[in-house]
This record gives structure tokens, sequence and C-alpha cells, in this order.
């Protein structure tokens, strides 16, 4: 019997293993360079611990709540496509192995599980992750789709006016199967003679235009609280605040929109600040370990989400290797809480850690 992995980059070996190199590479690659993809993961290693002693850490309670929902751990799933292309189940197994661990799952708006398959699986919170398309009432058809199947907030992705060009894809030609969300209201099959034909896909559907005066609209549409995600600089948080969304995500896409753009972990602090406390602010992108968890909730974050290590599980082991991944990392950040004397999320302080920036401060 084979040994399990103990940590999320043997998970990753062995869904490289598992799936075909297309489909891996889709879900494992980025944009251009790819020097975004490497700084997510590469970033939190420049960040370092400053534990506390002597603190009574018999008792770790890592609960939190986000957006009013109590959960199990300051972690999330992170909207990520097509899970059938990982393991046959899809989307219903990481929904139960997420529901199983008490975490909120966002789905992808390009799932290849229906929002009704994923929502009568088991019962969960869970958000959805949301595209602007063209075809406006498209987009109004998802939202009232999630909201009518019990979905608690729309996540809306700011950062894709264009898909970003992701190589590997291309030399690949990577191919999307149909996305069943979309049966019925728009063409699931576009075809490319340049590659991808999920950049055909996106050219063809995806709306350009969308600015912050279409936030109006969209509130008009849905009860619903919206997030936005792909927030970067302090002055793109402030105007969301301004547009009374209810949190963002800082989030590069993980890597697979604009290569060059800063690593996540690095502007978190910043956009912290310019919020000032006003809506939470949630973390993407780079988080491998319960210590790069730890890091984010030192610099500011209310909860971090997780993407390819999820997609690694999934392909590893399925529903179970979903659930393992969740356990590795709440056991990991419940060490390293215990580690540096914190027996509460809300102990987690900006004191904890150190940055790079910090660390030149003290030079000077």
């Amino acid at each position: 019997m084979a040994e399990e992995p103990v940590n999320i980059k043997e998970f990753q070996e062995l869904a490289r293993k598992s799936l075909p190199k297309m489909y891996f590479d889709f879900f494992n690659g980025g944009a251009e360079d790819q020097h975004t993809l490497r700084e997510n993961v590469e970033a939190f290693r420049r960040i370092t611990m400053r534990p506390r002693i002597l603190v009574d850490v018999s008792r770790i309670d890592m609960s939190t709540t986000i957006l009013g929902y109590h959960t199990s751990s300051p972690i999330m799933i992170a909207p990520t496509a097509m899970h059938k292309l990982a393991h046959p189940e899809g989307e219903i197994a990481t929904a139960r192995a997420a529901a199983a661990c008490n975490t909120i799952m966002a789905l992808s708006y390009s799932s290849t599980c229906t929002v009704e398959e994923v929502a009568s699986s088991c019962n969960a919170v869970r958000f959805f992750q949301l595209y602007v398309y063209k075809r406006r009432d498209i987009t109004a058809v998802l939202v009232q789709r999630a909201e009518a199947n019990g979905f608690k907030a729309i996540m809306l992705t700011v950062d894709t006016p264009r898909l970003g060009r992701r190589e590997a894809d291309i030399k690949n030609r990577m191919t999307a199967p149909r996305l069943k969300n979309f049966e019925g209201l728009l063409s699931v099959e576009v075809a490319s003679d340049k590659g991808s034909n999920l950049e055909a896909f996106a050219a063809a559907t995806l709306d350009p235009s969308l600015c912050w005066k279409d936030i109006e609209w969209l509130r008009s549409i849905t009860s619903l609280p919206i997030l936005i995600k792909g927030v970067l600089t302090p002055e793109d948080a402030i105007k969301a605040v301004e547009a009374g969304i209810a949190g963002i995500v800082v989030s590069n896409h993980g890597g697979r929109q604009l290569d060059y753009s800063p690593a996540t972990i690095t502007v978190l602090e910043q956009v912290v600040h310019a919020v000032g406390g006003k809506i939470p602010v949630l973390f993407d992108g780079g988080v491998r370990r319960g210590t790069d968890v730890f890091k984010a909730l030192a610099l500011g974050a209310q909860a971090v989400m997780v993407g390819r290590p999820i997609i690694y599980g999934l392909a590893a082991k399925g529903e179970h290797g979903v659930r393992r991944v969740i356990e590795m990392l709440k056991d990991e950040l419940e060490l390293t809480m215990a580690l540096s004397g914190c027996p509460t999320v809300k102990d987690i302080t900006r004191s904890h850690v150190s940055t790079e920036h910090d660390r030149l401060n003290c030079r000077l």
C-alpha cells in the first residue's frame, strides 16, 4: 500500500503522476514566464516567525466566522475550474470534502458539475464565483440560480477582462469539457485554431467593459453579499469599500493572469490598512503550509483561500484527498499557533511575523 502524503508538495507530485500532462499543466501552470506563480509561494519564505513563549496553549481554537458564517478554521476552498478533469466526481467530491471539514467552498462559474448538482450533494455554506458576460442576462441567470440553491455570497472575479496568456495551455492545445452551467444559455463549444480553446471561449463571452459602475447593477439583481476577487492595490480596496462591496479577496488569480504582478502576500498588509476594518479581507495565492495561513492572518487577512492544493488532493485521491489536504493545513496551522503562543485565531497579531520590510527598517 502506497504511503500517505505528508505535505502538499507530495500531493502535487501524486497529481502530476495521476493526470494527463495537458490537464496537470492546466491546473499547475501560470501566465507567460510564470514569475508571479513562483513568487506567490516564494514570498512566504521571506516572512519569518516571531513566536511567544510561556503562553497557555493547552487548548487551540482555530474556529472563526466569515461573513457571519461559523467555520472550523480560517481556511476556505478557492474557486477553481473544471474539477472533473482531475477526478470523475468533480466538484461534488470537493463539496462533500469541504462539508465534512466544515470549510466554506467557493464554486467556480466554470465548474463541470452544475450549481444544482453541487447544492444537492451535501448541506454546507458555499459561495458562488461569478464573471460578468457580454450577455448580462446570462450573468443574471447564474446569480439567480446560485441564490435559489442556497449559496450564501457572490464572489465576483474582476481581474479577467481578457484571459492571461497561459503558454502551456497553448502548446498543449488545451480543450475544455462542456461547461454544464451554461447549457441552454450559450454555446459551450468554441473552436480555436490558435491553441487553447479556453482563450477563445473567454474572448467570446467575458465582458471587457466591466467597470465600477456595474457593481451597482449586480447589487440590484441579488440580495446576496458581493465580494470582489482580484484586488492588489490600496486604491482599488478603497474603491471597493465606497462601492458597497461586502468583502474583498486579495488575489492575482494564482499567477494565471498578469505576470509580474506582485505576490499577493507582499501587498496584503497595504490593502488591509486601506480598508481600515470596514469590510473583511480574504487572501488567495501561494498557500502551501499552515505557516502560510498563519502569516496571512498575522498580516490582516480574515481567512485564506486554497486552490491548487485542493486540486492536487482531488486528482490524487478524490474526495478523501481533498479532505486530507484540508485536514493537513488545519493540523499544520494548529501546531503553528501552539508553537507561536496563540491559543485562538484572534491572538494572531502583526507582532508574530517579520517581513523583509520590517528587517530593512531595522537596519536603517
